[in-house]
Order: structure tokens, then C-alpha cells, then sequence
């Protein structure tokens, strides 16, 4: 979806507007772009949802996967990650071994151990409750369509928070920065000081920046008066 759209919420219309953006780089601050290519069409009272892997790619958090060096552990863990509808997620060798730099060897040994106990008692989840939320975001390769990151896993975003509010007190508007995949997930990971995160994740549920080549990172919500 890369057009404006109308989602109801209360009993209120807000239209959805994705902003079309080059292909970013970590030769970007992702402050800039929003600032360059929200001016002239951002309005007052509009929130501001900036999707978590453009983000992260701005960051330096694209990792070409010929540069990655997969350890003993990721190449034994990524066999038992479930195969899932909506990605590869760390079912595979190089994402996996991303997993393990980001929160380390214990951590993920231990969230395998209780991911798969959790199993046996018919429990989904453990391992990404245990491994957190850096090792819940990244993006296998093949995830983007965009060259050059359809060859490179993508790391989630550092300090989301702390971004959501630069991008608030540069503006003036909300922020928020949002995981959401087409089938139905939609999870702001961070957000500026006055944004609703309950609101946010349903304003955005439907993934109206779309989830292919639309390189649209950026999207304004707009309360239709």
C-alpha cells in the first residue's frame, strides 16, 4: 500500500499519508530526511510513524552478510527457529549469528533452552521474551527488496526512544517508530513523550506504508476534521 488511506479509530477518520523517500543510507540522519521530505506537506497536529528498519539502516545497522562470520552457535541454533509466515526472522545462519553479537552467547543459549521448554508445554514466545528485543527485530537477509539490502541483515534500531523524541523536539510533532510486517504486526518499539502507543499500533495495523519496494519510511497521521 503506498497511497493515502482512512482507517476509523473511535469514531474518528484519520488518514494515513506514506512519504516517498530516497533510498536511505548511513550516510543519512534520519532527522533530515523527515525535516526534507515532510516539508510542505505536514500539517499541525499531524503524528509522525517511521518504520524501524529504514531507521536502523541510517544507524549503520545493514550488515552485508559476506561480513559476517557465523559462530558455532548460530550455526546449530538457527535449525531448531521455527519456519514462520511472515519471514525468515532467525531461521537462518547470518541473522542468527547478528542475534548472538547483539545480546551474546549466554543470553541466547538461554533463551533456546527455555524457547524450547516453553514448547514442550504447548507455550509460544520464550525465546524472543528471554533473548529481548534487539534479537525480536532483526531482519534477515532477503527481507528488503531494496538493493543493496535485500544481500545484508538489518539489525533493529538503536535507541528508538531516544530518535522518536529527537525527531518530536525538532518538529513539534509526535513520533513514533513502528515494527509492522502485512500480516497483521504492528508494534511501536519507541516513541516520543506524548505519543499513545495503544493508538498508534492501531492507527498503523494495516501497514499503510506497505511492506515491498515503496520506499515510503515515512508516514503522516492525520485526523480528518
Amino acid at each position: 500500500m503506498n497511497q493515502n488511506s482512512i482507517l476509523m479509530i473511535d469514531n474518528k477518520e484519520y488518514l494515513r499519508i506514506p512519504i516517498k523517500t530516497k533510498i536511505l543510507s548511513e550516510k543519512d540522519d534520519i532527522l533530515e530526511i523527515v525535516k526534507k521530505y515532510t516539508e510542505g506537506k505536514i500539517q499541525k497536529g499531524d503524528f509522525i510513524s517511521i518504520s524501524e528498519s529504514p531507521l536502523a539502516i541510517t544507524q549503520g545497522r545493514a550488515i552485508p552478510v559476506e561480513k559476517i562470520k557465523v559462530g558455532i552457535v548460530a550455526k546449530i541454533l538457527w535449525r531448531f527457529v521455527s519456519n514462520v509466515n511472515y519471514g525468515i526472522g532467525l531461521r537462518s545462519p547470518t541473522s542468527m549469528q547478528c542475534a548472538v553479537d547483539e545480546v551474546g552467547n549466554v543470553r541466547i543459549l538461554l533463551a533456546a533452552f527455555i524457547g524450547a521448554m516453553g514448547k514442550v508445554l504447548g507455550r509460544k514466545g520464550d525465546f524472543y521474551r528471554i533473548a529481548g528485543k534487539q534479537a525480536a527485530l532483526i531482519d534477515a537477509a532477503t527481507t528488503s527488496p531494496i538493493p543493496p539490502y535485500e544481500s545484508c541483515v538489518i539489525k533493529g534500531p538503536e535507541n528508538p526512544q531516544k530518535e522518536a523524541q529527537r525527531i518530536k523536539n525538532a518538529t513539534g510533532h509526535e513520533t513514533a517508530i513502528m515494527d509492522i510486517n502485512d500480516i497483521g504486526g504492528c508494534w511501536m518499539i519507541g516513541g516520543s513523550d506524548g505519543i499513545d502507543k495503544i493508538f498508534m499500533e492501531k492507527v498503523m495495523k494495516d501497514n499503510p506504508q506497505g511492506q515491498g519496494d515503496e520506499l515510503t519510511p515515512i508516514c503522516l497521521i492525520r485526523e480528518k476534521k
